[in-house]
């Protein structure tokens, strides 16, 4: 029999308090202020997370049998529950302790089963943000103590989502790390408002770029990149959305360049700008639209499908 997976059709869960213990007693109470237990409301008529939960979890639960403790790096999307992989929803089912990014739509945490632990440990730029070293102690301990550990990132965890270096900690530490794939907001968001960010009739490829770089880390070569004729999308630009125009523009990038911007791609309260290069950074303004937000900068941007809602064209 085949089964929709419709993730919106999963009631809410009720959460309570729940209390791990650490070693450290100064970690306690950070890890404790994370920490929540999850419970699936009970439903008569089957939901997507008891028709996942009833297969058999082979790939998680074989690696959870092996002798190695096992972490998975699991992308949960651009956003829509409903783009989420199979394989990042049978890893949920199956976990013990999961953690949770920022970013992550919590009707993606309805898959996650009764009495798992959910550590919110969330990084959103300009705000207080969890320690990485902190989160890649969590990540091991609990390896180590022989639980199932996700840890869910939004989008894909090796793309602007720190996934290399959980790996890297994790592997140093002895712990195996299987990743589960996820759909990145650079081509999800885009492609929901009908841009191809790879069309070949307008460039030659795409190129994915922070807009935000590692404190006293070298940024992007903007000279480079605007002489490249690729599609620029850039990540976490919206707060530097000025300073990037003007420097794609000194480098000889036309102030005319279409160019899009998509707040919370996929979701419901997607919002879309339209504009062109040169006057990017006053609509980002007037629109007051902010992070997440993905910005796509090159003509490919013009394609965008009229029928989306779009919050201003400028």
């Amino acid at each position: 029999m085949t089964r929709d997976l419709h993730l919106n059709a999963v009631r809410p869960r009720a959460a309570q308090a729940s209390r791990a213990a650490l070693d450290s007693s100064a970690e306690l109470a950070s890890f404790t202020a994370l920490t929540s237990t999850a419970s699936l409301a009970s439903s008569a008529t089957p939901t997507s997370s008891t028709a996942l939960a009833s297969s058999a979890h082979e790939s998680v639960r074989d690696a959870a049998a092996t002798d190695r403790p096992t972490v998975w790096l699991v992308g949960a999307g651009p956003g829509d529950p409903d783009l989420l992989t199979l394989r990042a929803a049978r890893a949920l089912a199956d976990a013990d302790v999961v953690l949770c990014d920022d970013l992550v739509d919590r009707r993606v945490l309805e898959l996650v089963r009764d009495g798992a632990r959910v550590l919110h440990v969330g990084k959103r730029g300009g705000r207080a943000s969890t320690d990485q070293a902190f989160i890649h102690r969590v990540m091991i301990r609990e390896a180590r103590r022989g639980q199932r550990v996700v840890r869910l990132k939004g989008g894909d965890p090796f793309v602007f989502g720190r996934g290399g270096e959980e790996r890297d900690a994790l592997q140093a530490a002895g712990i195996a790390v299987e990743v589960v794939p996820g759909l990145t907001s650079g081509i999800a968001a885009p492609a929901a408002i009908g841009i191809s960010v790879t069309d070949r009739r307008h460039a030659a490829g795409v190129a994915f770029v922070t807009g935000h770089a590692r404190k006293g880390g070298p940024g992007p070569d903007w000279q480079v990149l605007a002489r490249s004729g690729l599609t620029l999308v850039i990540y976490m630009g919206v707060a530097h959305c000025g300073a990037i125009a003007r420097q794609l523009q000194d480098a000889g990038l036309a102030a005319t360049t279409a160019a899009a911007i998509i707040e919370n791609g996929t979701r419901p309260d997607q919002r879309v700008v339209r504009t062109t290069l040169g006057k990017m950074a006053r609509a980002i303004a007037a629109t007051g639209i902010g992070s997440p937000a993905i910005m796509v900068i090159g003509d490919v941007a013009r394609a965008a499908d009229a029928a989306i809602r779009v919050t201003r064209s400028a």
